[in-house]
């Protein structure tokens, strides 16, 4: 075993981190409370590579590795979660979907320009009556010749509005059936395929979540992603990978957060002495940065998996529950170290508080995790 990263893996690791100070960082607070999605940002970060990084380099992409995914999306998210999670959904949900399950001709019509950015992508499952209950899907897909008809909404939906294409998994046989849902791919600008409203959220408010509207929007079964029933499985194996990503996220916030509090409780003096030196703060302290250890551990040996082609449907909701449960713990002990302070906004860890919470709900709750790690080890 070797717990160390490679030459590249720190290279991309501090490419990330640069990226982070210069593009983000000054304007963090600005698009928080505007709730803007800026976009030009994810163009340049596809520039670097960051929006294609499991895209293969003939295809325009990075070529690497989930070691390296895990660092990219942790220097980011250390900075501003919400564009973490943004450069997250982008790469594991609509780009790796395609990637994974699309044709060769597929690949070469969309892969590219999702890996450069050129257009930004969005993944529907989530519904507004079926959340962590995707099978009973209300939204259908219905052959009509070579056309397939969509009507319904999904909702909770990164980049709803912005997306340049979506992965749309509709429901093509009977409700519950897991051989009963089908994955289209659907380009923005096809007639009767909008957006609708644009949640309004606790954190993460300047990663877009909005709605996808489809009325009687016909597309091609050349946009079909894979055969007539799969789109549940697909959605399933797409979210094992998925939810690496969301365990760097959360790793992101815990850093972030824990940084923070580091810094504050050495400068906050209090009875003459930094508040770092009380038994109170310190061990506060210890926990954290035993979590991010334990949470960080979890995520590599997930993605060791994953780039080994083994299964990680385990492993990937181990990390993804442990890592997101840790970063709201750790971003509320972040708070409370910094007192009233930390109630405000001008210190970070306000908002690392507000946005570490999506991370226990999103690509399935803590709950769901448990439910897909229990059926797996009493198999």
């Amino acid at each position: 075993m070797n717990f160390d990263y490679s030459e590249t893996q720190k290279m991309v690791a501090e490419s990330a981190r640069e990226f982070a100070q210069h593009y983000i960082l000054p304007h963090v607070m600005e698009w928080d409370e505007s709730q803007t999605f800026p976009v030009e940002v994810f163009k340049k970060a596809g520039e670097i590579g960051f929006m294609g990084v499991l895209v293969p380099e003939e295809l325009g992409g990075s070529g690497l590795g989930y070691h390296e995914y895990i660092a990219i999306l942790e220097e980011i998210s250390k900075v501003d979660p919400a564009i973490g999670l943004s450069v997250a959904a982008h790469n594991s949900l609509c780009t790796n979907h395609i990637l994974s399950f699309g044709s060769e001709e597929q690949k070469q019509r969309w892969i590219p320009k999702l890996a450069t950015a050129e257009w930004i992508g969005a993944w529907g499952l989530t519904e507004h009556n079926t959340g962590s209950d995707a099978g009973g899907m209300n939204t259908t897909a219905i052959k009509d010749g070579d056309s397939w008809i969509l009507n319904g909404a999904k909702n909770f939906i990164t980049h709803g509005k912005s997306g340049d294409i979506a992965v749309v998994i509709a429901r093509t046989g009977e409700k519950g059936d897991s051989h009963g849902m089908t994955a289209f791919a659907v380009e923005k600008g096809t007639p009767g395929f909008t957006s609708g409203k644009k949640e309004d959220k606790l954190g993460m408010r300047a990663s877009e979540t909005a709605e996808l509207i489809f009325s009687d929007c016909r597309i091609s079964d050349e946009n079909r992603l894979g055969e007539v029933g799969d789109g549940f499985i697909q959605s399933m194996k797409v979210l094992d990978g998925g939810r690496i990503s969301i365990g760097a996220l959360s790793l992101g916030v815990s850093k972030g957060a824990y940084e923070a509090a580091l810094k504050y409780s050495k400068e906050r003096v209090q009875f003459g002495k930094p508040i770092s030196e009380f038994q109170g703060i310190s061990f506060k302290l210890a926990d954290m940065a035993t979590e991010i250890e334990a949470s960080e551990l979890l995520l590599h040996k997930a993605a060791f998996l994953k780039n080994s082609g083994r299964k990680v449907t385990t492993m990937g909701a181990m990390s993804k529950m442990y890592a997101s449960e840790v970063c709201v713990k750790i971003a509320n002990d972040a708070v409370q170290i910094h007192g009233g302070y930390g109630y405000t906004k001008d210190f970070p860890v306000e908002k690392f508080y507000r946005d570490s919470k999506l991370c226990t709900i999103g690509e399935g709750t803590t709950e769901i995790q448990k439910v897909v790690i229990s059926k797996n080890i009493l198999k």
